[in-house]
């Protein structure tokens, strides 16, 4: 017999949040799911939600094989391999808690914009360092994290200013952030550090590219917790090795980057981490709780059987045959080791 389910995490997930889903829900906790695609398949569309890694790419063939789900949750990790386009066809809501991380990002860029104002001590005579208290600081993206950050330089003295492609420079919003609006190019030639924290989508592809990064003020500091699609690679390796900009730290580097033939290998005055920034515990427990309040939402405004689905032509022409209930032999290995499911 098929195994039906409310919610099948395939995730660490915090004992306490796990035991409150548990509490409401059919719940079906499998941490190392995503080692075994083809176990993942097997359970994935019997469940009505589903919490994913960032591993996992949400895309249209993904939602073809997964008629019966109302929502899927993602605890860590960003925008980027989600198909939001193909999930609200599927009437799939993905489930962020967006704002979790920026209080821990927004202290991560602060100390790197710190840290990189300072001397370089590799160099035989270095030159004084900057205090951001008299610099002026441009913040690219004005999401949760950019606010939080905003607020914390504004405490130094720092002036602020920003751009934002979503968000017109008349809007109300810019003076009750107490940041000052302006162009892209304005915000490199006249800013001393600047912090990137845009979400990114495929139109924001190169972005930051030679035509802005090539007049930037003399003496730069960039700090990026965006990815790097955001950036045109080569331009962003010319203007570090001509000294214009004299160092970046890039937090969703991924080892492409540090491979030879890459653009940005060995390049000097660049630091690249694997995203550090919104990597702590408190960080990672606010998103847990608030993916988990939500799915239980959605779960309970749809109790099991109340679904009727219709699937568009353009994901019914992917879904596969009705699966099998029975795991396939790699099972034990991926889902023993925590079944929750009572």
């Amino acid at each position: 017999m098929p195994l039906f389910m409310d919610l099948l995490v395939a995730e660490p997930l915090e004992p306490e949040v796990l035991r409150w889903l548990e509490q409401r829900h059919e719940v079906f906790h499998a941490p190392r799911l995503t080692e075994d695609a083809r176990v993942l398949a097997d359970l994935l569309p019997q469940a009505r939600a589903a919490m994913l890694p960032a591993s996992v790419a949400i895309d249209r063939r993904l939602l073809g094989r997964l008629p019966r789900l109302l929502a899927i949750g993602r605890v860590v990790g960003g925008p980027e391999r989600i198909d939001f386009h193909a999930c609200e066809r599927a009437r799939v809501e993905v489930v962020r808690c967006a704002d979790a991380a920026a209080p821990a990002e927004a202290e991560f860029l602060l100390g790197a914009l710190m840290s990189l104002l300072r001397p370089d001590p590799r160099e035989s005579m270095p030159a004084g360092g900057r205090e951001l208290g008299h610099s002026t600081v441009g913040l690219i993206g004005m999401g949760a994290t950019a606010r939080r950050l905003a607020e914390l330089l504004k405490v130094l003295g720092t002036k602020v200013i920003g751009y934002d492609p979503a968000l017109h420079a008349g809007s109300a919003h810019w003076a009750r952030w107490g940041v000052r609006p302006v162009g892209l190019q304005e915000l490199f030639a006249h800013s001393d550090a600047v912090s990137v924290q845009l979400d990114f989508f495929p139109r924001y592809a190169g972005l930051l590219g030679e035509r802005v990064l090539a007049d930037c003020k003399p003496g730069l500091v960039l700090a990026s917790v965006s990815p790097l699609d955001l950036f045109e690679s080569r331009a962003l390796a010319a203007v570090l090795r001509s000294g214009r900009l004299t160092a970046a730290w890039m937090d969703q580097a991924g080892p492409e980057a540090r491979s030879e033939g890459h653009p940005l290998h060995g390049v000097r005055g660049l630091v690249l981490t694997p995203r550090l920034a919104s990597y702590t515990r408190e960080a990672r427990l606010r998103s847990a709780w608030g993916v988990a309040r939500r799915l239980d939402e959605i779960l309970r405004m749809k109790p099991a059987g109340d679904r009727v689905v219709t699937m568009p032509a353009e994901l019914g022409d992917l879904v596969l045959p009705p699966m099998s209930g029975a795991l396939s032999p790699g099972a034990a290995a991926a889902t023993a080791a925590s079944p929750a499911s009572r």
